[in-house]
């Protein structure tokens, strides 16, 4: 498959970060040209209906935080138009337990995918069998659009924006019906469905630029079309998604990590429960922003530990290859064990000091030979099945920090993320 052009994220350092010998190693992709129906969050193809979506106000009132949990009677309750329905509570989920005194914390890593499409490349469903295999769960952020026919791309109405744009491409009418079908098994084995909201806009005029209201637009729009995609794609006749989209989404990761103090505000109207939209932090217990949990992407251990470097597969490529997506092949295997032996040291700097828990944020895509595919492969091979190791959903990690006793989690964000503490002094 040919990958994305090369449209690059605007470097961003964290203040906190050690200085990183090559520019832009710190960066987030915040710009990324979609030319291609390769998967990917940043390689992404797409495609909407003829049916006016309701206004921001109506749809925040039939779907927000506020509206009417359904009530579960033992048979699956199809909502809307029949995009979606309710099955009762999600199985398999991880049984948050507060800690006992003296015990040590699970180590939890969290694996999460941004954009969410099912491609000719099939990276959706492989890492749904892989996340199965070794019975961890993840986060699948999804993009709105990409359950939006580009026939029906005037739809969408992004903020800012003409009505139809989109920093992004429109998947193809294939792509949303394979889309959907790994939606509904992603979540039937246990993974969690956020979101990546709709358009991809980053820098001007992007999520760094949008009020409250502005934000609310794009979360109601993302649940149109996830609530609407038969009337849409106008394929009628197959099963709905199992989960009702106003209630199974909690969190969601903005793109390019821009206009998350906004986005706080807004998120609070729908009932989310974190956010995956900050960038730079070091390896520390998380802590709530505007009353809901903020998890980062992290500054790992990178060349040694020498540099610091941000936990996406995207910066990885900016520091290896200058943001190209076919560097120099003969230097792919060197590439592919440096990402592997950052993700690693991540990894063994936690599990073997403060049990912070560890984020790795991706997307499906085949840059440089599709190394950072198998980086990811061999992580969660090694680590999910280490002793006290536990591969979780975003949502899951916030179930499990909200029975924690807050005194224990003050104690825990104390902690230097290599410190490995006498843990009676910490849990009590």
């Amino acid at each position: 498959m040919k990958p994305p052009s090369g449209r690059r994220r605007k470097a961003r350092a964290s203040r906190r970060t050690a200085a990183a010998r090559r520019p832009g190693f710190l960066a987030l992709a915040a710009l990324l040209v979609v030319a291609s129906l390769t998967a990917g969050y940043l390689v992404l193809n797409r495609t909407g209906n003829t049916e006016p979506t309701a206004s921001s106000g109506e749809q925040r009132k039939a779907g927000g935080a506020g509206a009417k949990e359904p009530q579960w009677d033992g048979r699956t309750k199809i909502l809307g138009d029949g995009s979606t329905s309710y099955t009762g509570p999600q199985k398999g989920q991880l049984k948050p337990v507060p800690l006992k005194p003296g015990q040590k914390p699970p180590q939890f890593v969290v694996f999460s995918w941004d954009g969410g499409l099912e491609g000719d490349d099939k990276l959706f469903s492989h890492y749904r069998e892989v996340a199965k295999k070794y019975d961890a769960h993840m986060t699948f952020f999804l993009t709105g659009i990409y359950l939006l026919p580009k026939d029906k791309k005037a739809l969408y109405d992004p903020p800012q924006h003409d009505r139809g744009a989109a920093a992004i491409s429109y998947p193809t009418d294939e792509h949303i019906l394979t889309t959907v079908e790994q939606l509904g098994k992603a979540w039937q084995d246990g993974n969690e469905i956020g979101t990546h909201f709709n358009g991809h806009f980053c820098g001007e005029k992007g999520g760094g630029d949008w009020s409250v209201e502005e934000w609310k637009s794009e979360i109601d729009q993302f649940n149109s079309f996830v609530s609407k995609w038969k009337t849409n794609t106008g394929a009628t006749d197959l099963p709905p998604l199992p989960f009702d989209v106003s209630k199974a989404v909690t969190g969601g990761r903005a793109p390019c990590l821009e206009g998350q103090e906004n986005l706080l505000k807004a998120a609070k109207d729908y009932g989310y429960r974190y956010d995956a939209s900050s960038a730079g932090d070091f390896q520390i217990w998380p802590t709530k922003k505007n009353g809901i949990w903020d998890f980062p992407l992290q500054m790992l251990p990178y060349e040694g530990g020498e540099y610091q470097g941000l936990s996406m597969d995207f910066n990885f490529l900016y520091n290896q290859s200058e943001g190209e997506t076919e560097g120099d092949p003969a230097r792919y295997p060197q590439w592919e064990e440096e990402t592997v032996g950052t993700y690693l040291a991540g990894f063994n700097r936690v599990y073997y000091g403060s049990r912070a828990p560890l984020f790795i944020g991706n997307h499906f895509e085949d840059w440089n030979g599709g190394i950072y595919m198998r980086a990811v492969d061999r992580i969660i091979e090694e680590v999910c099945t280490k002793k006290d190791v536990k591969c979780v959903s975003f949502k899951e990690l916030a179930d499990w920090m909200d029975v924690q006793k807050p005194a224990t989690l003050e104690r825990l964000r104390s902690l230097d993320p290599a410190q490995s503490p006498d843990w009676s002094t910490v849990v009590q």
